[in-house]
Formats: C-alpha cells, structure tokens, sequence
C-alpha cells in the first residue's frame, strides 16, 4: 500500500472513531477504534487518548483532575465540552496571556478552546481545528449556546490547517499529534500559521521503550494514543527540522497512574508517557 493510502487509512479510522464518541459514546463500550484484545478475564473498557468510555460528566471531570485540571477550569468550560479526552493540561504550560491568538490542533468538543478563551479574554481568539465534522458541530454549538464570541472552530486536518501564514502566538494541542500520520507535515504547519516569537506548548504521549512489532499496525492501538507515538529524540528532530529553537520535551513518571489505566492487559506504562511539548518560532 502506499504511503499515502496508508496515511487516508489512519484518518479515516482515527476521525470515525472520534465521530462514534460525538454521536454514541465509544462503540461497542470499548476502545474508541473498536473491540480490543483483551483476555475476557480481564476485558474492560478501554482507552481513547487516555480515558475509559465517556460515561456522566462527573467522571470525566475526575479523568481531568488526574491529567492536571483544576476545578476552576473544569468549572468554567461549557457542560458537554470536557470528554475526558487527552494525557495533560495544555493551559498549565502555555502560560497564555491577554489578547493573544491560540490555535488548538485536534480542538474536539473545544474543552481546551474554551479555557484558554478565558484567559487571552475578549481581545484575543481562540481557534480550534478538527478534523471530524461531528466534532466542530458540537464545539461550535457549544459555543453558541454558551455566548462565547472569542472562539472559531474550523474543519481541516492538522497536516493542512485553515490558518493564515504568520497568524498565532500559541499553539497547544492535547494528545492529537500522535494520531497523525504525517508528523513532518504537522509541526511545518505549526511553524508556517505561527508569529515570529510564537511558541508550542502541547501536551502529549511519548515513547519511552521499543513497541512490540505487531503493535505498530495495530489500528486499535494507533487510534488510542499509543503506536503513532515518537521517542523524545525523534520529536526534537522533527521539530528542528520544521525550524523551532529553544526545544524541550519533558515526559512525567507520575503520568504512568493513568497510562496503567488506558490498556491494564498491555502495561503500556512501560512504553509510553504523557509529555510536554515546548518550542519557539525564532
């Protein structure tokens, strides 16, 4: 197969099963790709970028306590935004400022997109970008009924963002980049859309030890943040490749309490944490 059909393959299961989590929750209860492959003694509900299925908004805002939510922020994010979705807490290392332009790859139902709206205030603007259309339907609804005139959500792939050259100061995003197929791709584009002096600041998983080699097309696996995860040397490279300076990638041992969580069968603690991701457009 080529790289390119490959790389549609990855999307397409990626975006149908994140459009499964907007209109059912997680299909079949499991992983949001699917069945997984669980010993029935100890089959249970599975991960989709660092959650089990989304069940009462409770629940969710517990799973975002662990990833580093404070209740303020819970608190402030409109009722159906926060899907328990993600492995950190984009807002606690970007250190966002009044009236600057955010750009949030992967926004989903717009949980980050909200709080950081509330911190660059009426002066700035909060883009996110999603690939799934369910996805913007619900966060721009979500925008709508709750008043907030400081967010645009855009339909476009993170390889190809709707963004003008030269146009943000941050950019966070919350376990996403891991899903894509074409990491080059992404980190170009987040150069290209950044002001000069802009910067990264995402949260992410990393891989901290060689996958087992049947993991690594394992669809199941990809979708859930796990097998399309890139070792620290290989993300600093990308991103110098794509031209930012002042790089740090920082993973946290304490993120293996929930990573243990994600997949029990599979100890994924032992092969990938949660990260956070910095960079600078000089």
């Amino acid at each position: 197969m080529a790289q390119s059909q490959e790389q549609d393959q990855v999307r397409k299961a990626v975006r149908d099963r994140y459009a499964g989590i907007v209109e059912n929750g997680i299909p079949g209860g499991g992983s949001c790709c699917g069945e997984t492959a669980a010993p029935a003694a100890t089959a249970q509900t599975s991960s989709c970028c660092g959650t089990a299925a989304p069940q009462a908004a409770a629940d969710q805002d517990e799973i975002s306590r662990q990833l580093g939510y404070s209740v303020e922020e819970l608190a402030e994010a409109p009722e159906g935004a926060n899907l328990g979705l993600g492995c950190g807490n984009p807002q606690a290392i970007a250190a966002l400022k009044a009236g600057e332009v955010v750009l949030d790859l992967g926004s989903g139902a717009g949980f980050d997109c909200f709080l950081a709206a509330r911190a660059i205030g009426p002066t700035g603007m909060a883009i996110g970008v999603d690939m799934t259309p369910e996805m913007v339907a619900r966060s721009r609804e979500l925008a709508r009924s709750s008043g907030k005139n400081n967010v645009d959500f855009r339909l476009g792939e993170i390889e190809h963002l709707p963004v003008a050259d030269n146009a943000v100061d941050v950019i966070i995003s919350n376990c996403v980049i891991n899903l894509s197929p074409d990491k080059p791709a992404v980190f170009r584009e987040a150069f290209r859309v950044l002001k000069p002096g802009g910067r990264i600041a995402v949260s992410d998983v990393v891989r901290v030890a060689p996958f087992p080699a049947d993991w690594l097309k394992d669809m199941d696996l990809v979708c859930s943040c796990v097998a399309g995860a890139s070792s620290v040397p290989e993300l600093e490279s990308l991103l110098g490749e794509a031209g930012f300076t002042d790089i740090s990638i920082s993973p946290k041992d304490e993120s293996k309490e929930f990573i243990r969580d994600w997949k029990p069968w599979t100890k994924l603690e032992e092969y990938v944490l949660s990260s956070s991701i910095t960079a600078v457009k000089p």
